[in-house]
């Protein structure tokens, strides 16, 4: 039986902001049901949804020290990953020239998602020991290893969008840590250096197609056919929205990819710029949150932690908006806790309760 006492340690701010959202994206998910007359995804996302929540319950509960205290089960994890990441081009099925997600039945498993949990982990632990020392070089060069595994097979599969999110996160773990300003600077012309080469020697036809449709938006029934109906999709909502399952794009088949990449068209277009605004308010409150868990932290690795989990979200939510918007290239990012997908919503729950473990301590120091 739960204590009611401990249920009350939570911060359920934190808690009602992520389910509202999720609600949202729900509601998303059925008016693109509807279109297909296919209710499966809204059944399955709900059941995503109650594991996700079950889960962050229990282990809000437990001791977040047991991963801050040992390092061997950080490495465990991390190199289980590493094989899973590995594992899907020998085991997963190919789906539309890519191999992403393990088939498990009915249902489909990205390992990126809970890889994306254990490299915030594991950089939250490596920092949280180095914090004096980040002046120094190596600790970036080792630390840039860990993610450069992981992003390696991510692009490979191939999945750019991924690979992105992984090194983002990376380097504002680095940034909040803090680096010298030439060692940063060092960091971008690597950047750069690596973008060029990508883009002449990894880079498939399809992604540089992408990347060019954003710079050059006119092939409208080619490659800039998706940008150009989510910014139709967005702007028919107007200040009010047209109410769920009145949406035109959805429901005649215009907007590719209703239920993940573009998602937030949907919610545009259905609920307009009010329902925009309540949309953006609950991700600042969901953010805020987070970062008000880091502040609060009395050490290195929670604090971390709550900042790594903090910059992935905004780097998605940041680059999902911005590829309906046609301000960023389409590039596969998922919205959390919005987008359809059983392994990101679970993993971002996953996230909160490791989260609310961490406010739960506080709660119980400052008590």
């Amino acid at each position: 039986m739960v204590n009611i006492s401990n249920l009350k340690k939570l911060d359920w701010v934190l808690i009602v902001s992520s389910v509202l959202l999720t609600c949202f994206g729900l509601v998303a998910i059925f008016s693109t049901s509807l279109a297909k007359d296919d209710y499966s995804n809204f059944v399955k996302q709900l059941i995503f949804f109650a594991v996700g929540l079950l889960l962050m319950f229990l282990i809000s509960f437990l001791d977040y020290r047991i991963l801050r205290n040992n390092s061997y089960l950080i490495l465990i994890l991390y190199f289980i990953s590493l094989l899973l990441l590995l594992g899907v081009f020998f085991l997963a099925p190919s789906i539309r020239g890519t191999n992403r997600w393990y088939k498990i039945g009915e249902l489909s498993l990205d390992p990126l998602e809970p890889a994306k949990i254990v490299l915030i982990i594991l950089l939250a632990k490596y920092f949280s020991m180095r914090h004096v020392e980040m002046y120094k070089l190596r600790h970036i060069i080792i630390s840039g290893l860990y993610v450069f595994f992981m992003a390696l097979l991510v692009f490979l599969r191939p999945n750019l969008g991924g690979a992105i999110i992984l090194t983002l996160v990376w380097l504002g773990i680095l940034l909040v840590s803090g680096i010298k300003l030439r060692h940063f600077l060092i960091l971008s012309v690597c950047f750069v250096v690596v973008s060029t080469f990508s883009w002449f020697f990894l880079l498939h036809d399809y992604q540089k197609a992408r990347i060019t449709a954003f710079i050059f938006p006119y092939d409208v029934l080619g490659s800039s056919w998706s940008q150009n109906q989510t910014k139709i999709s967005i702007g028919s909502g107007r200040m009010l929205g047209k109410g769920v399952g009145n949406d035109s794009q959805v429901q005649y088949g215009f907007l590719p990819e209703p239920h993940t990449d573009f998602i937030f068209s949907v919610i545009a277009e259905e609920w307009g710029l009010v329902g925009m605004m309540l949309f953006f308010a609950l991700y600042l409150v969901l953010i805020w949150r987070i970062i008000k868990i880091a502040i609060r932290s009395d050490s290195n690795f929670p604090r971390l932690f709550a900042v790594g989990f903090s910059i992935l979200l905004i780097t998605q939510f940041t680059i999902n908006i911005g590829m309906n918007l046609s301000l960023l290239p389409v590039v596969g990012i998922y919205l959390p806790f919005i987008s359809y997908g059983g392994s990101g919503l679970i993993a971002d729950f996953i996230c909160l309760g490791i989260l609310q473990s961490i406010y739960r301590r506080q709660s119980i120091i400052n008590y």
